[in-house]
């Protein structure tokens, strides 16, 4: 039997789905890519806010198709959705054959020799806890590129947050578990590591009472093969002057700090239950940008939070003209349940919500072109990671993480293949990409 896999959400469920095929492989399971040809078909889901959670349903009602048309006897859902509704997932969705919940989709083996038993399951906890590492995974990724994810779970408990319930507590992965498979990965032709977690600013203060972030950057530093290193979701409370240190002195971490701030109205800080006021922020975005100056800095911005007035919202829009940010994505507020801000009363209209959502697009937008335009004539070093119809080479510098950054065109491709880093010369900037040519 051939097993498919479909995962969606972020990159820390998209490792979790690698962990998976991991698994399978290793029971001699055949897999595809094409779900017409799968037997069976699992659907990583996620479950973070509303537009998520509508597309995880599609996928899932879209793969149960291949039950009709294709060769597809069994489907499985796992990842935040799954835990999060499993009851009502498994009432509502017979085409589904078993879940399983974000703490057992290591027993994927053992889930799919029950369906193929005819069984129909829910399975929500791991099987056995003695084995605690992470089994090996199966990239799914480019080959000059893969996810470290060093923690699982988070303790922010941001008010407008469903994580923590979906995940648990904040539980970091053992220091020399995670340099063992940096260092495979780095051995498998890996050159860009990009870490992940909830909070990676928090790695280590549950295993030993230290923030152990600085620390693994100096030893990843160290890795023979890798070239770049990339930190993403770090959490500015946790922004020590050794992190900051560690940044500046490193010379494989990219010089790319993402760091979700959500907010500039301190009275909606406090509401969302972060840690920071705008002042403290602005201090840290200072000191980053003091200590290493061709820092690229990336945020997210959430509006039309419950309480949101015009002068929270004026606040914010002044912050980000203030602090003119390379990118920043921008999310309307959705309104979960068993959130403390999905209960709150003061809740903001609709219609409100996408216009600030706009408006502060258009003007980070306006602040993203005028960086790249700023850009033009420098020369930066580029990850190729592909090539169009136009022949043109495309990737990305150390100042854009995959997927959510924009993109760097390159003229002059001969010679050229994917994975290659190459310097280039940029010749014109523009909103999400930019154009250069080999210098």
């Amino acid at each position: 039997m051939k097993i498919g896999m479909v995962s969606l959400g972020c990159p820390k469920n998209l490792v979790d789905s690698e962990v998976m095929l991991g698994l399978i492989r290793d029971k001699q399971l055949e897999i595809t890519n094409d779900p017409a040809e799968a037997g069976l078909i699992i659907v990583n889901t996620c479950g973070f806010i509303e537009s998520a959670k509508e597309e995880s349903i599609s996928t899932v009602l879209q793969m149960a198709e291949y039950k009709k048309s294709g060769s597809c006897k069994y489907l499985v859902m796992t990842g935040c959705l799954a835990q999060r509704y499993v009851d009502e997932l498994f009432e509502s969705m017979p085409e589904v054959d078993a879940i399983v919940g974000t703490d057992a989709f290591t027993d994927i083996g053992w889930v799919i020799d029950q369906v193929m038993a005819g069984k129909r399951v829910k399975h929500m906890e791991k099987l056995t806890s003695k084995n605690v590492a992470m089994p090996p995974r199966m990239l799914t990724t480019p080959n000059y590129m893969a996810y470290l994810k060093i923690a699982e779970g988070c303790d922010n408990c941001c008010s407008y947050c469903i994580i923590p319930q979906l995940r648990g507590p904040y539980t970091s992965r053992p220091y020399d578990e995670v340099m063992a498979e940096a260092r495979a990965l780095a051995d498998a032709g890996v050159k860009e590591l990009i870490v992940v977690a909830q909070d990676t600013t928090r790695y280590g203060e549950d295993l030993t009472g230290k923030l152990l972030l600085p620390k693994l950057l100096h030893d990843l530093n160290e890795l023979e093969g890798i070239e770049w290193i990339r930190v993403m979701y770090l959490y500015p409370n946790n922004f020590t002057d050794e992190l900051i240190e560690a940044f500046a002195t490193c010379d494989k971490v990219c010089k790319y700090i993402d760091i979700p701030l959500q907010h500039a109205s301190d009275t909606l800080l406090a509401s969302m239950n972060r840690y920071d006021t705008r002042a403290e922020v602005e201090a840290l975005l200072t000191k980053l940008r003091t200590r290493i100056p061709s820092i690229t800095i990336r945020t997210t911005f959430i509006v039309g939070f419950p309480g949101e007035t015009e002068d929270d919202f004026e606040q914010l829009k002044d912050f980000v003209e203030q602090q003119r940010f390379e990118n920043a994505g921008v999310f309307q507020y959705s309104q979960e349940e068993n959130t403390v801000a999905g209960a709150m009363e003061n809740q903001i209209a609709p219609e409100i919500k996408e216009n600030r959502y706009h408006e502060l697009m258009a003007l980070q937008a306006g602040i993203s072109e005028d960086i790249h335009k700023e850009r033009e004539d420098m020369v930066l070093d580029v990850l190729v990671e592909g090539f169009d119809e136009d022949n043109l080479a495309y990737g990305r510098s150390e100042h854009e993480a995959p997927d959510i950054d924009g993109t760097i065109f390159i003229e002059g491709v001969e010679g050229l293949q994917v994975g290659d880093i190459v310097k280039v010369r940029i010749l014109q900037g523009f909103t999400y990409e930019m154009v250069g040519e080999r210098a």
